[in-house]
């Protein structure tokens, strides 16, 4: 028999808090018209994009991921001094180590609070969410903060046509606390290896740094194959999220997609057969494809507008580079 005594954690967990940041920069598609041979036109039919944020100088991950942390802890009603864990999803920070966590743990003012740092691509919010759930109830936390946040301007290729108009800056970040109902339903996950290629960084750092490539490396997809894996594949998914979470797309208040591109959202949308109440966030036509940062950005606009409010239960689900992907069902703060 073990002697181990067993975790006393919370029963449940939910989101308390959200909080938001977009660089005040804003860059409507004729900024990228200036590199690349297409139409506004073409860019809003393809992607629904109609501008994005770039980051400035001072707006770094660390000080995006602060701002919006800060307004999250605030939302949540506690201080920074109760967070025991930060989890920052990001492939833009460009530290190898340490992890970008550990310096926004200590200046929000956390008490040497768990810090680390996961790179799931667009799911990586997800990611995030579900390990901070594990954490509460397991016991090792009372209070988890979940940061996506990117700087996707660093990586973009202003001269592909493909990709040059999708990315933009921003963090996310979302308070996840103990509660004595389920606010967080079972995470659907997974990765397909196999696919990896559809997405990635055209280049490693290391062929740049040795002169074998002249260009600095950026993200580059193959768009169709995309798509077609986001609208087939990721449809199923969130369906599984909702089985697992005990609830039919009728209970549902709130589809919160990552933002990737409008026509994916719209043919989700239409395969789930979501009913016309359900909110759905489309915060993709103004801060563009943000990766980690998406969902927990299109969370705090809809309930800052108040097109979704506290109490809700939304499907939200993210998919990306990896291919990677994870959905569930939680209740808005």
């Amino acid at each position: 028999m073990s002697k181990i005594k067993p975790s006393k954690g919370a029963p449940y967990a939910r989101i308390l808090g959200v909080g938001g940041y977009r660089p005040t920069r804003v860059v409507p598609n004729e900024v990228i018209l200036e590199t690349i041979d297409s139409s506004d036109e073409w860019i809003r039919s393809r992607s629904g994009i109609e501008t994005r944020h770039w980051a400035n100088d001072e707006e770094t991950v660390a000080a995006m991921s602060i701002e919006a942390s800060g307004k999250a802890i605030a939302d949540a009603g506690i201080s920074a001094e109760q967070i025991g864990g930060v989890i920052v999803s990001t492939v833009s920070h460009f530290k190898q180590t340490p992890a970008v966590a550990t310096e926004i743990a200590d200046k929000l003012g956390t008490d040497k609070a768990a810090a680390f740092d996961i790179s799931a691509g667009c799911a990586g919010f997800g990611y995030g969410l579900t390990l901070a759930k594990g954490m509460i109830v397991e016991g090792s936390a009372e209070y988890v903060l979940v940061i996506g946040v990117e700087r996707l301007s660093d990586l973009t290729d202003l001269e592909d046509r493909a990709t040059a108009f999708l990315f933009g800056d921003g963090a996310g970040a979302v308070v996840v606390g103990p509660s004595q109902e389920p606010g967080m339903g079972p995470t659907i996950w997974g990765s397909e290896g196999d696919k990896s290629d559809t997405i990635k960084q055209t280049v490693p750092w290391t062929d740049y740094r040795d002169g074998e490539v002249a260009k600095f490396p950026a993200i580059t997809q193959e768009g169709q194959a995309v798509f077609r894996w986001a609208v087939f594949e990721m449809a199923k998914i969130a369906q599984q999220a909702l089985d697992a979470a005990g609830i039919s797309s009728d209970d549902l208040d709130v589809f919160i997609p990552h933002q990737a591109n409008e026509r994916i959202i719209d043919s989700m949308v239409k395969t789930l057969k979501l009913p016309e109440h359900v909110t759905v966030a489309r915060d993709v036509r103004t801060t563009g494809n943000t990766s980690a940062a998406s969902i927990p950005l299109a969370m705090e606009r809809l309930l800052a507008t108040g097109e979704a409010k506290s109490g809700d239960t939304a499907l939200v689900i993210g998919f990306g580079a990896g291919l990677v992907y994870a959905a569930t069902v939680v209740t808005l703060p």
